[in-house]
């Protein structure tokens, strides 16, 4: 492959980007005054990565990520933190969907979204939560922002230029304000983005002889506008009450182009399909907190009230061309989909003088989903409407104590949570679900000490995976005559026991994981014999089993600072419906290094891969990415960022499974190749924000 002329047009825009920032530096005019000593400052350089049994922390603030304007760009860049193609949701490998929390207060996309890389001080992945997260969590993204006192406001102005296949442009803005002890936060986002996706199929369905593959690509025109803010009173020293409000506006204009090949017995049709699709997508979620220390019994109470709402409306207008002859309108597909959700929850913590500390507290949610599709058929001339109510109630308590008996800490929760599912068809007199149950959730973790350089960590912890309320509607997504993406309203929640033990030698760690998923959610199909349609959706496996054992290594020598991660897989997935294959592990690898050079310039070459997966059902290729970054800050206020990502344009994923006796391979190609130029401008100082916000809503991040 010749990288000379992209590596070329990076080094002539990053020497463009630098010299215009360079020369309006050097407009300051240099004297006496400008020169004199104010303060002495004796700094230490901090690691950029340091590491806890496993659990890896990034220092944000005293890095090159501090010049990222984005906060999923710069969790891409962290170790086995995995961003989907359309950004909108995040998965840890061998861990699946992390809960999000920021200061200890649980969020999700729209609330990173929300926030500016510039408040935030550090970043760390915790891959064995505690039981005082909730029970669906696995894994823990804990953000942690900036703390300060003083008075003062900040505004910071961000704008970054992407080019990938399309040209992409990202603008935001943040501004924070505070006097006395009230405090405010304000930002906007607004994204252009024109992402390409590709992908094909190849699928073979021997009981109605059909053999049939499809390539189909989609361009988009994508308009975002990200917000939020908030208010956050300090009654006193330790009391605190904030309002709080974050919303995500999206809408979505593709054409989708199809190129189908479809042999059914002795018929052959060769098939043009173009659909021209609009979407909109809204997300608004806020919440009230109140937060008091009661002194007589040494306990902070927190209480908080939340309400989130998310609907999508998607249009497609789909024509067909068989055999190249003339383009016939399909169908028209008008389809809906409503959440809203309500939560309210209690905590109690208190401390004990002994340093142990008991917290317990509840949980109330209540969620309901209207989905509704009217399709019409121009084949046919008719319409087919199909009206669906989801609704769920949950109920949990949970209690956690923790401390530290000689030198060995310790913490022992259980979480207990009761759920009621009940949903129907508006045409059907009895419902399609009707749930009442109730789990337990324990969790328990140790930490030996054996001298001050080595430990010992013992963790077990069962939690659940509940689907997100998007996929339990009816949505579905045309792609030609015979095939359909859609969604499952039979989807059940996964339940996971997990068992673990780290050994940390000074900052690495070598740990080792066993787990059982029941009920894991893959992906199926299901074929209509009336209509020869295939529907590829999501249901719940038997179960999955895996092995893993996770080396993270890392290390800084002089200007050099390097982040390693080795993670050995070995898992098993079982269904009645898939035919199995003898599973094989994989390896998962990342590397981060970080060149410090002299003025102020900061290198970051990154790169990551896993070899070959097989998983028993689900064969997968190998993948190589590398990333390449280049940063310079002027000051106090100007930081320029130049991104290459994926150079070798190795961003793609093939999928081997055979399930219900259909035999298929996929192919996807995300359009990852890029070159952005992102500069930040920021004025004022807030050096300690106490501002804090915290999500009552612990099912928030199914609300997608």
């Amino acid at each position: 492959m010749n990288l000379y002329l992209p590596l070329k047009l990076l080094l002539a825009i990053m020497l463009f980007c630098l010299s215009l920032i360079a020369n309006a530096q050097n407009e300051t005019p240099k004297d006496s005054i400008s020169n004199e000593l104010n303060e002495v400052v004796i700094s230490q350089e901090k690691k950029m990565f340091t590491n806890s049994n496993g659990n890896v922390k990034v220092d944000v603030a005293n890095s090159v990520y501090s010049t990222i304007p984005n906060p999923i760009d710069l969790l891409s860049k962290l170790p086995s933190v995995q961003i989907s193609s359309d950004r909108e949701s995040i998965s840890i490998v061998g861990k699946g969907n992390p809960l999000i929390y920021i200061d200890g207060q649980k969020g999700t996309i729209s609330d990173l979204n929300a926030l500016s890389v510039a408040d935030i001080k550090t970043i760390e992945i915790i891959k064995n939560p505690s039981s005082k997260y909730e029970a669906e969590g696995r894994a823990v993204i804990l953000i942690t922002r900036k703390v300060s006192k003083k008075d003062s406001f900040k505004t910071e102005i961000s704008e970054v230029a992407s080019f990938k296949r399309n040209y992409n442009n990202y603008l935001g803005f943040n501004s924070s304000f505070k006097k006395d002890k009230l405090e405010w936060k304000a930002n906007f986002n607004y994204n252009l983005r024109n992402p390409w996706e590709n992908h094909s199929l190849e699928y073979e369905i021997p009981k109605a002889s059909i053999v049939s593959n499809y390539d189909v690509t989609a361009n988009s025109d994508v308009k975002e506008y990200v917000f939020g803010g908030g208010v956050f009173y300090k009654i006193n020293e330790e009391d605190y009450l904030s309002v709080n409000i974050n919303g995500k506006m999206r809408n979505d204009t593709f054409d989708i182009n199809t190129f189908t090949f479809n042999q059914n017995q002795n018929q052959i049709n060769n098939v043009f399909t173009f659909s021209e699709n609009s979407s909109s997508k809204n997300f608004m979620n806020s919440f009230i907190n109140y937060s008091k220390k009661i002194k007589a019994i040494n306990t902070t109470l927190f209480v908080g009230f939340q309400g989130s709402n998310y609907n999508q409306h998607l249009l497609s207008l789909v024509q067909n061309n068989f055999n190249e002859t003339d383009f016939q309108l399909s169908q028209n597909r008008d389809q809906k989909f409503n959440v809203d959700v309500f939560s309210g929850r209690i905590d109690l913590e208190k401390k004990f003088k002994n340093e142990m500390t008991l917290e317990y507290g509840g949980l109330y949610l209540k969620a309901k989903s209207k989905s509704n599709a009217d399709i019409f058929d121009f084949v046919e001339s008719k319409s087919q409407v199909s009206d669906y109510d989801f609704k769920e109630e949950n109920l949990a308590a949970y209690v956690q104590f923790s401390g530290k008996v000689k030198k060995i800490d310790f913490s022992f929760g259980l979480r207990a949570e009761n759920t009621n599912v009940y949903s129907k068809f508006k045409t059907q007199a009895l419902p399609s679900i009707d749930k009442n149950y109730t789990n337990l959730f324990p969790k328990a973790d140790l930490t030996i000490p054996i001298d001050s350089t080595k430990s010992i960590n013992v963790n077990y912890s069962k939690s659940i995976v509940r689907p997100n309320y998007s996929s339990l509607s009816q949505i579905a997504t045309y792609i030609n005559p015979y095939f359909l993406y859609g969604s499952s309203i039979n989807l059940g929640p996964s339940f996971v026991d997990e068992l673990s033990s780290s050994f940390q030698y000074h900052d690495k760690t070598l740990k080792l994981s066993y787990y059982q998923t029941k009920d894991v959610t893959n992906p199926s199909f299901v074929f209509n014999e009336q209509t020869n349609v295939l529907m590829i959706t999501d249901i719940n496996f038997k179960r999955e089993t895996g092995f893993t054992i996770d080396f993270t290594l890392p290390f800084t020598y002089k200007f050099w600072t390097t982040a390693n991660s080795l993670v050995f897989v070995k898992s098993k997935v079982e269904d009645y419906t898939a035919l199995v294959h003898p599973s094989k592990p994989y390896l998962y690898y990342y590397s981060n290094n970080t060149f410090k050079l002299p003025k102020d310039f900061t290198v970051v070459l990154s790169f990551w891969g896993a070899t070959k997966q097989n998983d028993g059902i689900f064969e997968r290729k190998a993948n190589f990415i590398v990333d390449l970054s280049l940063a310079k800050a002027f000051g106090k206020n100007w930081n320029c960022t130049l991104n290459y990502n994926d150079i070798f344009k190795a961003t793609s994923y093939t999928d081997r499974f055979t399930v219900n006796n259909i035999h298929s391979k996929f192919k996807y190609f995300v359009d990852a190749n890029e070159i952005s130029i992102a500069v930040r401008y920021s004025f004022g100082k807030i050096k300690d924000s106490e501002f804090k916000q915290k999500s009552v809503n612990e099912s928030e991040n199914r609300i997608r």
